[in-house]
C-alpha cells in the first residue's frame, strides 16, 4: 500500500478500508479535480451510497474539497497538507479547460480576501478561471 495513503488515513484518523485506500489511489494518480462519475468508472464494481459517502467523509476530513468549475459537475481533488476536520485551506483558484473539460487546482493562485457589505459572512469563495490548458495548448 502507498505510504502516502497510509499516513493520509492514519493523520485523518480513518479506518483502512478497501474503497478508501482505492479513492485516494485515484485521487493520486490524477492531476486533476474528478467527479464522483470520474471516480466510479475507475471501478469494476461498488455501491455508489459508499462512494457518496468515502467522498463525503473525506471532504468533512480534510482530505478533498470540492473544485468549484462552473459546470454541471460537482468536483474534488486533494486538499494541501495543512487541512483538517477543521478548517479547509484551499482558497485558491480552479482552472478548467474548455477543450478537454478538466479542471485543475491552481495552488500558486490564492483567491483575493474581498471585504463584503455589514451583515453579511463568506462561508466559501471560489475562483475559476477557464481557457485551454497547457496540454490542449500544445
Amino acid at each position: 500500500m502507498n505510504q502516502r495513503i497510509l499516513q493520509l488515513l492514519d493523520k485523518h484518523q480513518l479506518r483502512k478500508t478497501a474503497v478508501r485506500v482505492q479513492v485516494l489511489e485515484i485521487f493520486l494518480k490524477h492531476r486533476e479535480a474528478l467527479s464522483h462519475q470520474a471516480i466510479e468508472s475507475q471501478f469494476d464494481e461498488i455501491d455508489r451510497i459508499t462512494l457518496y459517502r468515502t467522498l463525503k467523509t473525506f471532504e468533512d476530513k480534510g482530505i478533498i474539497h470540492k473544485a468549484i468549475d462552473g459546470s454541471d459537475k460537482l468536483k474534488y481533488a486533494l486538499c494541501q497538507d495543512g487541512c483538517d476536520e477543521h478548517e479547509h485551506h484551499d482558497v485558491h483558484a480552479h482552472f478548467h479547460c474548455d477543450d478537454c473539460g478538466k479542471t485543475f487546482c491552481l495552488k500558486e493562485v490564492e483567491a483575493p480576501a474581498m471585504k463584503t457589505p455589514s451583515g453579511y459572512r463568506v462561508a466559501n469563495t471560489h475562483l475559476v478561471m477557464t481557457g485551454t490548458c497547457e496540454t490542449c495548448s500544445n
